[in-house]
């Protein structure tokens, strides 16, 4: 009978399963201050367990807090960022109480920095030290030469181009290797020369030289601009250089092809200029056949651009004679000029006086462009 009750009893035995407890969570709590010393608000901040890759995400308010209520214990990777750019990341060991884990993300940046130095062999902190001071000497002449930007355009705004020309000189001496400097300080030297009057050829030409040799500094550093060539075609087409003004606005008219008429016109016109000043008529007549050349260039850029027309007109009228009648005999092109400016510009400024000139070389003024309308 013991036998059979005993085996009753073990087979009315209950087998019981291990049974799973809910994992321990606890709350874990910070804040954030940022690089700029101020809490950081609308940032996310991230738990990774480091054992099973369970994450924990939560976002700090706008005073730079954070909280969430039931993080799992174990170890974790914390990460801090804001804009998909990372600020911080450190390990957290979650245990069996509430985590406050306030960051101070400045603070934490440079003890890890004093950390690697730490590491470094001494050549390599000298090497290091090193390139940060040159970082920081850096950073101060792009500073200087910003304000000296800002003084000397200030300056020109108030007309004083002395005070400009100073201040871009002393850019220069700063830093040599800024194409916009030289730049600024050739056109500050052909605004100051414009501004010369005419009995202040000497120093005007100093500056038309100074204005050159800027320029060329600014294309030896940065390669060929156009604008460049035009301001230097500029300036020796005041110093009376015409060969050396028509290579550089060809070179010009070369890279600017859309403004080589332009270009071609501002030769001519110079030239004109300088014509008007000469005194000795031979000069003055080779000058001006200089100046038209330009104009047939510009004209040849572009046709339809009324102005060359008009000036190339009034150069050839100072090669006008008088005849036996004493009626003004033109050379030839003159009366063709003067109606293609009409033709293209018939309302334009000169267009009166285009008509005058007309008819005191005896010629008719055309008007078979007004039938094309």
């Amino acid at each position: 009978m013991r036998k059979t009750f005993l085996f009753l009893a073990l087979a009315g035995a209950v087998v019981l399963s291990p049974v799973s407890l809910p994992a321990q969570r606890v709350p874990v709590r910070g804040h954030i201050i940022g690089e700029d010393g101020k809490p950081l608000a609308g940032a996310e901040v991230v738990l990774v367990n480091k054992d099973n890759g369970q994450k924990f995400s939560m976002k700090t308010d706008q005073n730079g807090d954070y909280l969430n209520i039931g993080v799992v214990l174990g170890v974790y990777h914390v990460t801090v960022s804001k804009d998909g750019k990372l600020l911080f990341q450190k390990d957290l060991t979650v245990n069996g109480e509430e985590k406050t884990a306030d960051i101070d993300i400045s603070k934490a940046k440079e003890e890890s920095r004093q950390e690697k130095l730490k590491q470094l062999t001494p050549e390599q902190r000298k090497e290091l030290e090193d390139q940060q001071k040159a970082a920081e000497a850096e950073r101060v002449k792009i500073t200087n030469l910003n304000q000296i930007l800002a003084d000397a355009r200030t300056a020109e705004s108030a007309g004083d181009y002395d005070q400009a020309i100073v201040l871009y000189k002393r850019g220069t001496e700063l830093d040599p290797t800024q194409h916009l400097l030289w730049a600024r300080l050739g056109a500050a030297y052909l605004t100051v020369a414009n501004k010369l009057p005419p009995g202040d050829r000497a120093t005007a030409n100093d500056d038309y030289g100074q204005a050159v040799e800027a320029y060329k500094k600014a294309i030896a550093i940065k390669g060929s601009e156009a604008a460049y060539h035009n301001n230097i075609g500029q300036a020796y087409g005041k110093l009376g250089k015409a060969d050396d003004a028509m290579a550089e606005y060809t070179v010009a008219a070369q890279m600017d092809p859309s403004n080589a008429s332009l270009y071609f016109y501002n030769l001519g016109a110079i030239l004109t200029n300088s014509a008007t000043r000469m005194t000795d008529e031979k000069e003055k007549n080779h000058t001006l056949d200089e100046a038209n050349a330009a104009f047939d260039k510009a004209i040849a850029a572009n046709p339809n651009r009324p102005e060359p027309y008009y000036q190339k007109a009034l150069n050839l009228l100072n090669r006008a004679t008088v005849g036996k009648d004493n009626k003004i005999i033109a050379p030839p092109g003159t009366a063709e000029a003067l109606n293609k400016y009409l033709e293209l510009a018939p309302n334009g400024p000169n267009a009166p006086e285009a008509k005058e000139l007309l008819a005191s070389i005896g010629a008719k003024v055309e008007t078979t462009y007004q039938k094309k309308k």
